[in-house]
């Protein structure tokens, strides 16, 4: 399992007292949001590296499933889902975008001379 660095963690939402703390604790989660997201995006290449072809990249049943999973999810974890699924979809297209970049680099042809 992955373990996220993390500055330490000096208030919640119902200790903080001062904008100051808010503004650590938010940077300290976007902080943990960026590895998180590099992670997922490692993902991205296996998957270019994985799919055989580049029509498969774009997946319309998987982006429905992601999105229910997430929105599933929010219910769990008390994520405003009017935050959660705008936010997805835009970071889906963006993977697909990045996805079909990686594909084409690691699927371009050698054009090197013999």
């Amino acid at each position: 399992m992955t373990t996220y660095q993390s500055a330490p963690r000096k208030h919640t939402a119902e200790t903080a007292q001062t904008m100051v703390d808010v503004r650590y604790e938010v940077d300290r989660l976007d902080r943990v949001l960026v590895e998180i997201l590099a992670e997922r995006q490692s993902f991205m290449d296996a998957a270019a590296r994985i799919k055989p072809k580049r029509e498969a990249v774009r997946d319309e049943p998987r982006i429905e499933q992601v999105v229910s999973n997430v929105l599933e999810a929010c219910n769990e974890h008390g994520l405003a889902p009017e935050i959660a699924e705008p936010v997805w979809r835009l970071l889906i297209e963006q993977s697909i975008a990045y996805e079909y970049r990686s594909y084409d680099n690691l699927k371009k042809p050698d054009t090197r001379s013999s």
